[in-house]
C-alpha cells in the first residue's frame, strides 16, 4: 500500500522531514494545516526534502471516526504488516516513511470525543543525541506545554521512530470533531518553526509560548491518555472542571449518571495537577477515559496567544 503524499524540496542537500496528520480519521485540524503548509512552502527554497501526508488513515477519515473499517487503532498497530488488514497495511506503509526520514512530526487532536490542552510531546529516548533533538523540536513548535513520556510504549508512530533513532515529536490541539481555525494556524506556525529549527527553511522562529510548561515523566505508562480516569459504568458524563484547570487529588472531575439520573457516580482526580484532557462527548461507555490530569504543581504560562486562545474560560 502507498500513502497519498505531497513532496517538497529535494533539489538542495539537507535533511528529510516527514509530517503526518489524520492517523485518526476524526482529527481534522492537522489535515487542514498540512495542506495549507504545503501551499505556503511551495515557492520557498527548501534545503532538504519534506514529505507531507495530510490524511494517513483514509479509511477512518471516510467513516469520520477514530478507526477504519477493521476497527483497529492505527496508533496501536505500528509497524503493521504488508499482508495484514487495511489498518495494518497503512501502519506498514507509514513505518517505511518514518524510517526513511531524518526527523518526524505527527499532528493530532482529541478527535470527536476528547479535547486536549495544546501540547507537543516526545518519548524520552535512551539515545542522548536523539532526545536532545526532540526536546529542541518540541520547544520550537511553540505550544504552551512540552511533555516527555515513557519511551517503552509500542504500536505508535513514535515507537517506530524510536526504534529507528529518528527524532520525533507529536502535537495535540483541542478536539471535538470540528476544525478550529486557531488550531490550524498554530499547527502551520509550529511546523514552520520546526522546519526553521532544522534549517530546512530560512526564517526567524515565532514562539507563541516562549516559556512553556515542560514536564518529563519517565514512569511506565506516562503519555497513555486513554487509560486515565476510566468510567465505572455506561452513562452521561457531566464535567465539573474545565480544560487547563488546576485540580487537587480527590477533587471531582465530573459525574456519570444513568438514564434516569438516579445512579450518579463521581469521578475523582487521581493526582494533583492540570486537566490536560477532558471528554467532550457526553455519552460514555464503561472503561472509557473521561479525562487526564497532568501531574504538576506548576501553572500554565500566562503569555502567548496560543495558550490564551485555546483554553476555554471558566
Amino acid at each position: 500500500m502507498k500513502l497519498a503524499t505531497l513532496q517538497l524540496g529535494g533539489r538542495r542537500d539537507g535533511p528529510h522531514v516527514l509530517l503526518t496528520g489524520g492517523v485518526h480519521g476524526d482529527e481534522f485540524e492537522p489535515m487542514a494545516a498540512l495542506r495549507r503548509l504545503a501551499v505556503l512552502l511551495a515557492p520557498h527554497e527548501i534545503k532538504g526534502r519534506i514529505t507531507i501526508v495530510p490524511v494517513v488513515n483514509e479509511s477512518a477519515f471516510r467513516l469520520g471516526q477514530r478507526v477504519g473499517d477493521d476497527e483497529l487503532d492505527l496508533a496501536r498497530t505500528c509497524p503493521g504488516r504488508p499482508d495484514g488488514s487495511a489498518t495494518e497495511q497503512v501502519a506498514h506503509a507509514l513505518a517505511d516513511l518514518i524510517r526513511d526520514a531524518d526527523a518526524y512530526i505527527d499532528l493530532h487532536t482529541g478527535g470527536a470525543r476528547l479535547s486536549v490542552l495544546p501540547l507537543t510531546g516526545y518519548m524520552l529516548h535512551p539515545e542522548p543525541a536523539v532526545l536532545d533533538r526532540q526536546r529542541r523540536m518540541a520547544r520550537a513548535f511553540g505550544l504552551p506545554i512540552v511533555w516527555g513520556t515513557d519511551p517503552s510504549l509500542n504500536g505508535r508512530s513514535l515507537s517506530v521512530a524510536r526504534d529507528a533513532n529518528v527524532p520525533a515529536i507529536y502535537a495535540e490541539y483541542l478536539g471535538g470533531g470540528g476544525c478550529d481555525p486557531s488550531g490550524v494556524s498554530s499547527y502551520v506556525q509550529g511546523c514552520l518553526n520546526v522546519l526553521a529549527e532544522l534549517k530546512l527553511i530560512d526564517g526567524k522562529l515565532a514562539h507563541p509560548s516562549d516559556t512553556p510548561l515542560v514536564i518529563e515523566d519517565q514512569r511506565t505508562g506516562s503519555g497513555h491518555m486513554q487509560v486515565q480516569h476510566p468510567a465505572p459504568c455506561d452513562g452521561l458524563f457531566e464535567a465539573a472542571v474545565t480544560l487547563g484547570q488546576a485540580v487537587r487529588q480527590g477533587e471531582i472531575l465530573g459525574t456519570i449518571s444513568d438514564v434516569l439520573g438516579a445512579d450518579v457516580r463521581p469521578i475523582k482526580a487521581d493526582w494533583t495537577g492540570l486537566v490536560l484532557v477532558l471528554r467532550c462527548f457526553a455519552r460514555v461507555s464503561a472503561g472509557e477515559s473521561v479525562g487526564v490530569v497532568l501531574e504538576t504543581d506548576q501553572r500554565l504560562p500566562s503569555q502567548g496567544s496560543a495558550a490564551r486562545a485555546a483554553i476555554p474560560a471558566g
